[in-house]
């Protein structure tokens, strides 16, 4: 009877001991590994950037709140721009890549294919993981109404403006992307941004949403945008 004692005890201590180290991956490995794939997605748009501006030196021009004309194709799992987001921090910016696979979520925010190119008519979608994978968008339930949203695609700032949300709905609700989202309040075409990552913080029954619409845009050669001076 001893025997069978300790030998369940141990059984509990090695499956106890082993739940921490999944737990331990989960919080801390997948984290570490996430923000350093990032820092080397975004390092690559900068080096890609830095020398397409010498190739292809641009001269400077005025700031406008036209969109500029449209951008090249994005390919499935390339970061093609960076996204800052003031209320989360100003020091918190996060590549944004082509595709919403599993692989992709893994290195940064992932772009839903099938919706308009940045800062293009039409509603340019974003998903983020809320936990694991450097919880970019843990801050999510933050975001509120008139909030910026600003990306770069290294030759312009877009810079979008909260409407509405956080809204939170179920993840069939695929209508959330569409090019003028039934719920977001928007009526007519435009040039729209909808983010959306899982709730609650540690499930994925429901998503949150928050849409906007594009405020402003600006050549990089003017320097940062208003929404990201201090």
């Amino acid at each position: 009877m001893r025997v069978i004692v300790r030998t369940v005890s141990e059984l509990c201590i090695t499956a106890g001991t082993l739940i921490v180290l999944f737990v331990a991956y989960v919080l801390f490995w997948t984290g570490v590994k996430a923000d350093n794939e990032m820092h080397d997605q975004i390092d690559q748009l900068q080096r890609q950037w830095s020398a397409s501006a010498t190739v292809h030196p641009t001269t400077k021009a005025s700031a406008t709140a036209a969109a500029p004309a449209k951008p090249a194709a994005y390919h499935y799992g390339k970061p093609f721009a960076i996204m800052y987001i003031p209320r989360f921090g100003f020091t918190w910016n996060k590549p944004v890549l082509e595709g919403t696979g599993t692989d992709v979520l893994k290195k940064g925010l992932a772009h839903y294919a099938r919706t308009a190119q940045l800062g293009q008519v039409g509603n340019f979608a974003v998903a983020g993981h809320r936990r694991t994978y450097g919880d970019p968008f843990l801050d999510f339930p933050k975001l509120r109404k008139g909030d910026a949203i600003v990306l770069t695609d290294g030759t312009t700032w877009f810079t979008y403006r909260i409407d509405k949300g956080p809204y939170k709905t179920v993840p069939t609700d695929v209508e959330v992307i569409d090019p003028v989202p039934r719920k977001s309040g928007y009526t007519r075409p435009g040039r729209y941004l909808t983010l959306t990552t899982c709730d609650p913080e540690w499930g994925h029954s429901h998503r949150l949403i928050v849409w906007a619409h594009l405020d402003s845009t600006q050549p990089v050669e003017t320097g940062r945008p208003k929404a990201l001076r201090r």
